[in-house]
């Protein structure tokens, strides 16, 4: 075990959404109020992926990634659940419902800078019932991209600028390996 383990937690920097912290030698980020996200893997009927691209500020570009948002950050959202935040951000982001979600489980996107976690789940039987594009000002746009054409969609965003989110690695999954592995 880190010989920063047993080291005080102290604040550093707190806002409404992250919370800069030193623990020892390590200095990281988390997530205020403990509020943590649900990402969510929906492929249609067809083997289509449903992507959704949108400024991130961090980046300073536009990002391709699965439909996600954060569990019980809206006013009345108090206990809210991975599932039914999922729900609630893939038909607002994407336009689509889910008629199951399947808890995938649980993890962590940057372990060594940030303390996030993130709940993946898996949408089935999905239905078109909106246009998506989110909420406010996030000006989403909604990609539905074949599973069999990913890697060449995602090597097209890349050449345009885009940014890429580690997630999609689930989707590349064993094809990564080559076809030996797969």
């Amino acid at each position: 075990m880190s010989q920063d383990a047993d080291a005080p937690d102290e604040v550093v920097w707190e806002g409404k959404f992250i919370t800069a912290r030193k623990k020892g030698r390590w200095e990281y980020v988390s997530r205020a109020r403990g509020i943590r996200a649900a990402v969510i893997l929906a492929v249609d009927e067809e083997d289509h992926v449903i992507l959704v691209e949108q400024f991130r500020v961090p980046l300073g570009k536009a990002c391709i990634e699965l439909p996600a948002g954060l569990i019980g950050d809206g006013a009345g959202d108090d206990g809210e659940d991975a599932t039914a935040a999922a729900a609630r951000e893939l038909e607002e982001e994407t336009g689509y419902r889910a008629g199951r979600l399947e808890v995938l489980g649980e993890f962590y996107s940057s372990p060594g800078m940030v303390s996030e976690s993130f709940t993946l789940l898996r949408a089935h039987e999905l239905v078109r019932v909106g246009d998506g594009g989110g909420t406010d000002s996030e000006d989403i746009t909604v990609h539905r991209v074949p599973l069999a054409r990913i890697g060449e969609a995602i090597d097209t965003w890349r050449a345009q600028g885009l940014g890429i989110d580690v997630r999609l690695l689930t989707l590349l999954g064993p094809g990564i390996l080559g076809a030996k592995n797969a």
